[in-house]
């Protein structure tokens, strides 16, 4: 195994040069904007979640609604949670979130969807979990060593939501 070797005085020199970009090195060599722009369709993809799933909680109803409920507004905070820190993400590349409210749906890869019944309720978000961890996946490939750090924030997030796509699997197969 060959022996870990850096150049600290370049190293050092590069740190001081451009300090405005903050946490963007030399080293980064991802395409810093397109990566922006795609942060801003996550950004939006966890948002309009936050929304369908906080939707879902309130509108949840019959027997079997306590329990499932709970889980709505657990995965609602959860999105929130992914929305914060890709927002983050995107302020430490130089970029801006996204947040405004026009256009939204169509930067999202998933859809909002308000479905009538509690079975409809978990299709929808069911199929918007699968749809991330499509997406997502294709987003860490996509990164691959270009950008470890958010290629690693978009990991975190997928498993989170193949957790999500789990719990929504199962509470189908209980209401049906």
């Amino acid at each position: 195994m060959n022996e870990f070797k850096a150049d600290i005085e370049l190293i050092r020199r590069r740190a001081m040069e451009k300090i405005e970009d903050g946490a963007v090195t030399a080293s980064y060599t991802a395409d810093r904007e397109r990566v922006c722009a795609v942060l801003n369709e996550v950004l939006a993809t966890e948002t309009v979640c936050v929304l369908r799933y906080k939707h879902h909680y309130f509108m949840a109803k019959g027997v079997h609604a306590p329990g499932v409920e709970e889980e709505f507004l657990e995965h609602a905070n959860e999105e929130q949670a992914h929305a914060d820190m890709v927002a983050k993400r995107i302020c430490e590349l130089g970029g801006t979130p996204n947040l405004d409210p026009e256009g939204l749906a169509t930067r999202s890869h998933a859809q909002y969807g308000t479905g009538g019944t509690l079975q409809e309720m978990i299709k929808e978000d069911l199929i918007a979990e699968r749809i991330a961890i499509g997406t997502y996946s294709e987003i860490i490939r996509w990164l691959g060593n270009d950008d470890p750090t958010t290629r690693r924030m978009i990991e975190e997030i997928l498993a989170t939501e193949e957790e999500h796509a789990d719990d929504m699997a199962s509470l189908l197969a209980r209401v049906k």
